[in-house]
């Protein structure tokens, strides 16, 4: 009885520690996420400001260059 306790305790431990590990690995996930949404964000409004400009641009050609 004492074994199968003792067995039970070393389960039970480690499955404390794969929870934390993996807590901690989804923080560090979520994060990443949230770092790569930001960078994708401030890049697609770089895209817009060049579109933007460029459609400024190709009004002011004048007409034969088009």
């Amino acid at each position: 009885m004492h074994s199968e306790l003792d067995a039970l305790d070393q389960k039970l431990a480690s499955l404390v520690e794969l929870t934390q590990r993996l807590r901690a690995e989804n923080l560090q996930l979520r994060q990443e996420v949230a770092s790569a949404v930001s960078l994708q964000r401030k890049s697609q409004d770089k895209i817009e400001v060049a579109a933007q400009r460029l459609e400024k641009l190709l009004i002011q050609l004048p007409e034969d260059a088009q």
